[in-house]
């Protein structure tokens, strides 16, 4: 079985990772509705290709993550969001998304971050623990933020340290 490789995405990655994103869309992590033709691009001015990191499996792109400024803040500069991961659904479980979250630690720290954090739906327990297994932990929950498929769900702030393995 290979073993992910990451890269910074190209402009050129726009088409496979659109796709990528529209089949890996789910209401287990999805707050948007689903994707309705006619598609935009993937990146744009607010989600440009330099902000994102793709992962690859024998030379096919199997997932990608978007790193960000947390805000346009000045004061706030040090810390990197992950605004964004998705994996395809044939390569869960090979471990593409540990893979990307490791690279997105070592990008962020690249770029001077000291800390990384993101946003998680309350009842997306895998990618919670996944998170977790990666050093991030529950800094703030906002109960019931957001009504889903009938339901509320938190939205639930992680983060980590970047100083730590």
């Amino acid at each position: 079985m290979p073993t992910p490789h990451t890269r910074h995405a190209r402009p050129d990655d726009d088409e496979v990772l659109g796709r990528l994103d529209r089949a890996a869309w789910s209401p287990l992590h999805a707050v948007q509705p689903r994707p309705e033709p006619p598609y935009g691009p993937f990146f744009s001015e607010q989600d440009p290709a330099r902000e994102c990191l793709v992962a690859e499996l024998g030379g096919v792109v199997a997932g990608y993550l978007r790193l960000g400024s947390a805000t346009p803040l000045a004061c706030n500069a040090h810390v990197r969001m992950i605004r964004g991961l998705a994996v395809a659904e044939e390569a869960r479980g090979r471990g593409v998304g540990r893979a990307l979250l490791r690279a997105a630690r070592e990008e962020a720290r690249r770029q001077g971050a000291r800390r990384i954090t993101l946003r998680v739906l309350g009842h997306n327990t895998p990618a919670r623990k996944l998170y977790e297994s990666e050093g991030f932990v529950v800094e703030g929950v906002l109960r019931e933020e957001f009504f889903l498929d009938g339901a509320y769900v938190d939205d639930v702030f992680m983060g980590r340290s970047l100083s730590a393995p």
